[in-house]
């Protein structure tokens, strides 16, 4: 702020404190000079939210301390850093090429930021939960299926054999084995069963995952469907 938003500054604290009001001359001369050497670097007010008088009238309200020029300049430290911490480097419009005018555009825009101009940046997720999705997005995950391509989904099904097992049988209408505990080695939802490798002394070492679930679980998925769909029935008539 300039001289005369300073004296402006000072002029609408003292018709709120009157402690602030000097009245020789002199001292009315010192105090402005000092607060517009503290606070010259913080603009009176800014088009997106900030404005000094509404620090210093917080400050007054809220503190039975006179203000100081720090009362003002710490509000002004704390927006800036809110605005920068919130703010998201776009894209520079000018050549990747130029560096110079790479990176002064990339100063300017943080700057006009920090100062309050210009508004941050923020980065756009591709989706903010269920309701949040972006409809190009769930209109291309309708077209294929999956978020993983097939060919790629075929290239992975080697590496991950019980994977590609349950989203074969799935696709084949067969109940999805692994949607229930197995009661033979306690997998859990989700998980692929696992096979025991026993010792020499008839002790169990190792499990290790296997491709297929167990005959158990295939006919204990298989029972829960039925009586999900017996369930259903009487819903739909």
């Amino acid at each position: 702020m300039d001289r005369r938003e300073t004296a402006a500054l000072l002029a609408y604290i003292g018709r709120l404190d009157p402690r602030t009001i000097r009245t020789d001359q002199g001292e009315a001369r010192d105090q402005l000079a000092q607060w517009h050497e503290l606070l010259g670097d913080v603009p009176m007010a800014t088009p997106h939210g900030w404005d000094a008088c509404v620090a210093a009238r917080q400050h007054i309200r809220t503190s039975p301390y006179q203000i100081l020029p720090a009362d003002v300049a710490r509000p002004w430290e704390s927006y800036r850093r809110d605005r920068l911490a919130r703010h998201t480097d776009p894209t520079p419009s000018v050549d990747p090429d130029d560096q110079a005018a790479w990176t002064a555009e990339l100063v300017g825009t943080r700057r006009a930021v920090a100062a309050g101009t210009a508004q941050p940046a923020q980065a756009r997720a591709i989706t903010s939960g269920r309701d949040g999705i972006d409809p190009r997005l769930e209109a291309r995950l309708r077209e294929i299926g999956s978020c993983i391509p097939p060919a790629a989904r075929a290239a992975l099904a080697p590496y991950r054999p019980a994977r590609a097992a349950r989203e074969m049988a799935v696709a084949l209408g067969q109940p999805d084995a692994l949607s229930v505990r197995c009661e033979w080695c306690l997998a859990q939802p989700g998980e692929p069963c696992r096979r025991r490798r026993i010792g020499p002394d008839d002790g169990v070492r190792t499990t290790a995952p296997r491709a297929t679930p167990h005959p158990g679980r295939l006919d204990l998925a298989a029972a829960q469907a039925q009586q999900t769909e017996q369930a259903q029935q009487p819903a739909m008539a």
